[in-house]
């Protein structure tokens, strides 16, 4: 029995402090650069694994007022069309991706802009249940800390681009040589159709499939930018 005691207040304060901690990395998140990102850490440990030579990871941190506007809009048209609206978690999109794969259709991804920020900041790319629940655990906080503008302004900064290749300020200058500050409709709509998949995707070297989706994502920038 003092046995059992001894685990349970141990599990309590274990989870105490986690949750405290995690809070104030939220707070302090807020309002300074992530130095780096789990997800990051994640790619060199996998560097690791393959006994691969070491390679830097490019991140180049910039404020939401050297990120293009396109940028931007671009991720929401491609990536999460609620953004504004959901508190982290588009339940409508949750249910018919549910309701296609009852039907017997591929399970498609429901992720907002709030949860991957959250997933790519603390989280590595592992599907637990365990993993999950920290991935809800952290939007909420994310949510409840941060304003939109900021979730973006770090999505936009931490977001994976290519291999080794972090941001969109990295991925502009690596892609085109220009700062992201300069990014225009058709290299934002690019760089955000390869984010289900930059290691696959690439912006250098769009496929057709890449090509009608920048186009796509073109289309809707142009909806959202009238909506807004």
């Amino acid at each position: 029995m003092p046995n059992l005691l001894y685990i349970r207040t141990l599990l309590r304060n274990t989870l105490l402090i986690f949750a405290f901690a995690s809070l104030a990395v939220c707070v302090l998140l807020r309002w300074l650069p992530p130095p780096t990102s789990v997800f990051m850490l994640y790619r060199h440990i996998e560097d690791i694994a393959d006994k691969q030579a070491f390679q830097a990871i490019d991140y180049r941190w910039v404020s939401a007022d050297d990120i293009s506007p396109y940028a931007a809009i671009a991720v929401i048209a491609g990536e999460d069309q609620q953004f504004f609206h959901h508190t982290g978690f588009d339940l409508k999109s949750i249910q018919s991706s549910l309701a296609v794969y009852g039907n017997g259709g591929r399970l498609r991804g429901a992720s907002t802009i709030s949860q991957q920020t959250a997933k790519n900041l603390f989280l590595t790319p592992a599907k637990n249940l365990i993993r999950k629940g920290l991935e809800v655990w952290f939007t909420f906080l994310l949510e409840l800390l941060w304003d939109k503008e900021r979730i973006l302004e770090v999505y936009l900064n931490i977001a994976e681009f290519g291999d080794h290749l972090f941001g969109i300020e990295a991925a502009s200058q690596h892609y085109f040589g220009i700062p992201a500050k300069r990014l225009n409709r058709a290299q934002s709509a690019i760089l955000a159709a390869t984010l289900p998949n930059p290691i696959r995707f690439k912006a250098s070297q769009p496929t057709h499939y890449l090509i009608k989706r920048q186009q796509w994502i073109l289309r809707q920038m142009h909806n959202l930018g009238d909506a807004r």
